[in-house]
């Protein structure tokens, strides 16, 4: 290192310079100085990627719990209570509700919808209209820290429709 009696009578700028590259010469502890720059970043892009994971896995959670209402009602039948009771069973997250409730309908189906039609009515195909139940489901994540544009929480939603006669 650097001896004392060597940096009197230097200016005091000088005797700083010798010292500064002094210290850039020395390499003990660079990895403990790079971590502490490093980690920050590290931390501040890996909490984001977790909340993300976990939001994408309750909206699997809630998907399935919507479809689950759905599978219910094509295996029983029409029973409104049967099928929010079968919605909020069907996953471990305790905010999971049925919402807004199961729907029956009568209906023709087309390419990629389902036209309204009276029960008991032929279809333009020749097939009677079917009865359809839609199943909504919906729970609120709350995320690990709040963000600018979603704030605290997101409300995740999922519905399903099945044909059940």
């Amino acid at each position: 290192m650097l001896d004392a009696s060597k940096m009197r009578g230097l200016p005091s700028w000088a005797c700083f310079a010798k010292r500064t590259r002094a210290l850039l010469r020395v390499r003990e502890g660079n990895a403990l100085v790079e971590f502490g720059f490093v980690a920050p970043v590290l931390g501040a892009i890996l909490v984001p990627v977790i909340d993300i994971g976990i939001g994408f896995y309750q909206r699997m959670q809630v998907q399935d719990a919507a479809q689950a209402g759905a599978q219910y009602a094509m295996s029983h039948g029409w029973n409104s209570g049967a099928i929010i009771n079968a919605v909020t069973g069907a996953t471990t997250l305790s905010s999971v509700m049925a919402s807004p409730a199961p729907v029956r309908s009568c209906g023709c189906p087309g390419d990629t919808s389902i036209a309204a039609a009276s029960c008991g009515s032929i279809c333009a195909d020749g097939n009677p209209a079917g009865i359809y139940v839609t199943v909504s489901a919906q729970a609120v994540y709350k995320t690990l820290v709040p963000y600018p544009t979603l704030g605290s929480s997101v409300t995740l939603t999922a519905q399903s429709t099945a044909r059940i006669q």
